[in-house]
């Protein structure tokens, strides 16, 4: 009888036991864990991060540490750490975010636009993906890069087509680097590339007479007249005379990109860099800007006109006013030119 006693005491503790056991594994697995109130949080785990890195992220997120530890270490996550962006949504149990933030790598969509140097490019991409903007300045410059796949330090900023893009967070500067190749070449399909064989033209300056239609105007739907302008220029071998090549020019000698130029004086236009539109013909070496799709498709569909000249039209600010003939030209830029000195703009 005693004995018996004895066994069923064993037996209802193991039982206790095994519920306790029991609970514990559901809380730690299946029972929510989150501890935020929006809908969803983001992690960032970086490149050969350490399981102590994550654990200090989800801290704040979690109601309970130490049980999301403890299935961690079951499921062998804590030695199996991947690098990447991953979502936690609300209500979420342990076995839940485990599986999310070792599996389910999240992209983000990066996007730029009209940098107006690889140093900008660098520091724009680096505020959006793990690389910092040294390495991507390091890749974008990479000489070896550059000559196989026909760039130049001059026409390397044209590589990079403004747009949106879906990348992994933790994708590094030289994968970064070679996919811009690949959407590079992707835009430069067939019949953008006839376009520009039509007008006697390659990529590269197409790109880098788009650049000077950017600086020219802001305002899209004249993008194709300016582009027509500088291809009429180029078709009777007159110099595109563009002013933001000589400030690009002034820029690059005193090597100072932040200064402000709002009026190129005659003694500007004696600069001597190929920069100079004024006392250089033809497309200078490189753009003097990042072109946006929209310029870009502007010099490959110009306005077919006969406009050599234009000037801003103080009239209608942002707008130009272009004019076949230089004596007609010379009015409209006297007008110009009155309301610049009434303005007081002496730089």
């Amino acid at each position: 009888m005693y004995i018996k006693k004895i066994l069923l005491a064993i037996v209802l503790l193991g039982l206790v036991v095994a519920g306790l056991l029991a609970n514990y594994v559901y809380a730690a697995m299946f029972k929510t864990n989150t501890n935020f109130e929006n809908e969803k949080a983001f992690i960032f785990v970086p490149t050969n991060a350490k399981y102590d890195e994550v654990r200090e992220q989800l801290i704040p997120l979690l109601k309970d540490i130490d049980k999301f530890d403890a299935l961690a270490a079951r499921k062998k996550y804590n030695t199996n750490v991947r690098a990447g962006r991953y979502v936690i949504s609300k209500g979420m149990n342990n076995n839940d975010i485990i599986n999310s933030i070792r599996s389910n790598n999240r992209p983000i969509k990066l996007s730029f636009n009209n940098q107006e140097r690889l140093e900008l490019l660098a520091g724009r991409i680096a505020s959006q993906i793990e690389a910092d903007s040294l390495s991507l300045l390091n890749a974008f410059s990479d000489d070896q890069f550059l000559s196989k796949n026909g760039f130049s330090s001059e026409t390397s900023l044209g590589m990079y087509i403004p747009n949106s893009y879906e990348f992994f967070w933790n994708t590094s500067a030289e994968k970064f680097r070679d996919r811009m190749l690949k959407e590079y070449h992707n835009f430069w399909n067939e019949l953008r590339l006839k376009k520009a064989s039509s007008l006697g033209l390659k990529p590269e300056k197409i790109i880098a007479l788009a650049s000077i239609v950017q600086k020219e105007t802001a305002k899209v739907d004249e993008r194709p007249r300016v582009a027509g302008v500088y291809l009429n220029r180029l078709k009777r071998g007159m110099p595109l005379q563009a002013d933001p090549t000589v400030i690009y020019a002034i820029k690059k000698k005193i090597n100072d990109f932040d200064t402000v130029i709002k009026r190129v004086l005659y003694k500007d236009l004696e600069i001597d860099s190929p920069y100079n539109t004024y006392k250089y013909a033809g497309i200078p070496p490189g753009p003097i800007a990042m072109p946006d799709i929209s310029s870009i498709d502007a010099v490959l569909n110009p306005e077919e006109h006969d406009y050599y000249y234009f000037v801003a039209n103080v009239d209608d600010f942002g707008y130009h006013k272009f004019a076949k003939t230089l004596s007609q030209h010379n009015r409209n830029k006297q007008e110009y030119v009155r309301w610049i000195n009434k303005q007081r703009i002496n730089r």
